[in-house]
């Protein structure tokens, strides 16, 4: 079960389930949670707990309408203008693992475990392959994807997979909240975006993105 909570004023929560498979629901969920952060103005994170991987029947009654719809959520949580911190414990795979590869922060127990479901006989093929592979290369967790080897939380951290492995996720995850406490909506967005550019845009094509967002920088520091 998806289900979504508030926590005071300046958070957003939900918590995801991975071994439930992908469904209406999840993505109506996390939509929701976007909706939700994108009317609130104060500053704040928004959370996403996962944990749970899926069973070997979990793809019965899948459809690729499903997938998609569920993928453009993910989407909207990847593009949303506060800070996304995903916090995990235990195993995760399916839905859990897609939704911690779609956030910018995450939090992990040491006893994690990342898993990418099989489907079919072989590994599902789905987005998080992608997120994986942009984010630490093709060589790294090439054994994760092609046979479902379980990526353990040390070896995720010391990719840069995981940023933190804490005994305590909600010690670790207040002290992010209040790093993040005075961050200007929408600025969060802007350096995410400068970011992944920066592997796929040509310096000159670059340059103008960057001089517009000191510019908005700048503004802002004399206002």
């Amino acid at each position: 079960m998806v289900s979504a909570e508030r926590h005071g004023e300046s958070d957003l929560v939900v918590r995801i389930d991975g071994t439930e498979p992908i469904s209406a629901d999840n993505a109506a969920a996390v939509t929701a949670l976007c909706d939700r952060a994108d009317d609130r103005d104060a500053p704040g994170l928004v959370v996403v707990h996962v944990s749970g991987a899926p069973g070997p029947s979990w793809p019965d009654g899948l459809t690729v309408g499903l997938v998609n719809k569920w993928e453009r959520a993910l989407r909207r949580l990847e593009r949303l203008d506060r800070v996304t911190v995903g916090v995990a414990s235990g195993d995760c795979g399916g839905t859990a693992l897609d939704a911690l590869l779609a956030t910018d922060v995450r939090i992990a127990t040491p006893a994690t475990r990342l898993l990418l479901p099989e489907a079919g006989g072989a590994t599902w093929p789905g987005m998080a392959l992608y997120r994986l592979t942009r984010e630490t290369g093709t060589a790294r967790f090439r054994l994760a994807a092609l046979l479902g080897v379980p990526i353990e939380a040390a070896e995720a951290h010391a990719a840069a997979l995981l940023d933190e492995l804490a005994d305590d996720p909600a010690g670790a995850l207040a002290e992010l909240a209040a790093t993040a406490a005075s961050l200007p909506r929408g600025e969060p967005a802007i350096r995410r975006r400068l970011v992944f550019d920066a592997s796929t845009v040509p310096f000159e094509e670059a340059l103008g993105a960057h001089l517009a967002a000191c510019d908005r920088a700048l503004r802002r520091s004399v206002s």
